[in-house]
């Protein structure tokens, strides 16, 4: 396995749109980066417990991974027509803080919901890992490695965030309305 491609293939999986790279995006918009960067370090544990699960758990996951993808797909379409319902409606003209709507602990749920994440590490660790490396350092050491790829992705979707935040905030109804199309057309991909 090429260490070089393996991580470039990790890079472009977390850093593209995805659900919760759009929230941290949209919650930099509404709510100021510190608000975003509290949502992140939330995705970035939740999305650590997703790839640490499918590492050590990988040979259980290969047995009934056909019975669990269906139920990830169901619930986690259902969760992201949600989010993306919440972000149209959401007017970004007031200037009242939501941190409950931006918290570590919705980073967190809203990274274990999220299909996403999931059918990554699911597909990474079978696929890309355990045919060349199967011990416990080498999961361990993957694990982190990959966590922290997707930390810097969302901190590319804060810095990004940031640096268009007055562009966004000037024109929120098209901003939201163009992040929840994107929600929604995810939503529809895992199916795909």
């Amino acid at each position: 396995m090429s260490i070089v491609s393996f991580i470039i293939y990790c890079f472009v999986i977390t850093v593209t749109p995805g659900t919760t790279n759009i929230l941290i995006l949209n919650t930099v918009q509404n709510d100021g980066v510190k608000s975003a960067m509290v949502f992140a370090y939330g995705s970035v544990l939740g999305f650590g417990i997703i790839l640490a699960s499918a590492a050590f758990l990988s040979s259980f996951f290969a047995n009934v991974l056909p019975s669990i993808i269906i139920f990830v797909q169901i619930g986690g379409t259902f969760y992201m027509l949600y989010l993306a319902y919440q972000i149209y409606k959401m007017d970004a003209s007031n200037d009242t803080k939501t941190e409950g709507r931006t918290s570590f602990n919705r980073g967190l749920f809203v990274q274990l919901l999220n299909p996403k994440p999931i059918m990554f590490a699911l597909t990474l660790f079978p696929s890309f890992v355990l045919p060349y490396y199967n011990s416990t350092l080498s999961l361990t050491i993957t694990v982190a490695g990959v966590t922290l790829i997707g930390f810097l992705s969302f901190i590319l979707w804060v810095t990004f965030g940031a640096i268009f935040k007055e562009f966004l905030k000037k024109y929120h109804k098209a901003a939201n309305t163009t992040m929840a199309v994107f929600i929604v057309y995810a939503a529809v991909m895992i199916w795909i």
